[in-house]
């Protein structure tokens, strides 16, 4: 047999109650959230250790006696957390009215030509912050260069810039006989590691 259990009939079986908020305003908690880090095990334990702790308490398992075993090993969690997300929603309070239109317009031009240019083309700037490591000039490969593998040059070296997935792919269909640098990103930066 299959089946599926929706979200409030976990509820209506576990005999919890979730909280109604007003239109947009969890969304808002919720990113607030994101940017205080209010719910990180920092401060408020790791949950996928903590529920299986107290499953194995030796307590009845019960919503009151999880909150219980709970606010007893965390017992200024809630308001820790509450302090931090809260600090964050009044930052977005006063965010807020500087809102308007034409921001908001520049703000997708941005998304769009900005940073997904940035994002996605990337060997240029790392070619650049390499030859500037060195002290040298770069240059972008040409159309006969790159159907060589070449990206460009950094002073007179030849280098192919891959992501670093590429070092894992099994069957490579072609073969780059030039240094190679490879780059992995991560939300905030580029990691780079140039061959020798």
């Amino acid at each position: 047999m299959k089946y599926t259990l929706k979200n409030e009939l976990i509820e209506n079986f576990n005999e919890s109650k979730s909280f109604s908020f007003p239109k947009y305003t969890s969304q808002l908690i919720n990113w607030a959230n994101q940017n205080a880090q209010g719910t990180r095990p920092v401060v408020v334990g790791q949950m996928s250790e903590l529920f299986p702790e107290f499953m194995n308490s030796g307590m009845e398992i019960t919503i009151e006696n999880w909150r219980r075993w709970y606010t007893e090993k965390y017992p200024e969690a809630f308001e820790n957390a509450t302090d931090k997300i809260f600090a964050q929603v009044q930052n977005l309070r006063n965010a807020i009215p500087l809102i308007d239109r034409e921001m908001v317009e520049k703000w997708v031009y941005d998304l769009i030509i900005n940073k997904t240019f940035n994002g996605l083309y990337v060997q240029k700037a790392i070619l650049a912050s390499l030859a500037e490591k060195q002290g040298t000039t770069y240059r972008l490969a040409t159309p006969e260069e790159e159907s060589m593998g070449i990206d460009g040059y950094v002073g007179e070296v030849p280098y192919s810039v891959k992501p670093d997935t590429y070092k894992t792919m099994g069957r490579l269909s072609e073969t780059i006989d030039v240094k190679m640098i490879y780059y992995s990103k991560t939300k905030t930066n580029l990691k780079i590691e140039v061959e020798d």
